[in-house]
């Protein structure tokens, strides 16, 4: 089953800084081949369930790899099983209905 996610990690007990910690989750999702889409406060993840999953857990244990005791994260998920749709689908629908 296809799911697209909206993904954000925070490390914590590692200082204010936490670009480092999320360019590192990014190349776990490059690394995966799933298609994301980065944004001021988190990271849309498209792709196979068992899969994004993977990746997810993928990159918390990158983080505490990299010296975060704690690591949080908000997600939202999201499936469809009436028509086959993407990131850029949703999008566009919204596009065509204004002048965005």
């Amino acid at each position: 089953m296809k799911v697209i996610i909206d993904l954000s990690i925070v490390p914590l007990g590692v200082g204010l800084s936490l670009s480092q910690y999320i360019a590192a989750c990014q190349e776990v999702l490059k690394e995966a081949g799933l298609k994301t889409h980065m944004h001021a406060s988190g990271t849309n993840i498209e792709g196979e369930w068992d899969e994004v999953m993977d990746a997810v857990k993928q990159c918390f244990e990158k983080v505490h790899s990299m010296g975060a005791p704690r690591v949080t994260a908000s997600m939202r998920l999201g499936t469809r099983t009436d028509k086959d749709t993407s990131m850029d689908y949703k999008v566009d629908s919204v596009r065509e209905k204004t002048d965005a």
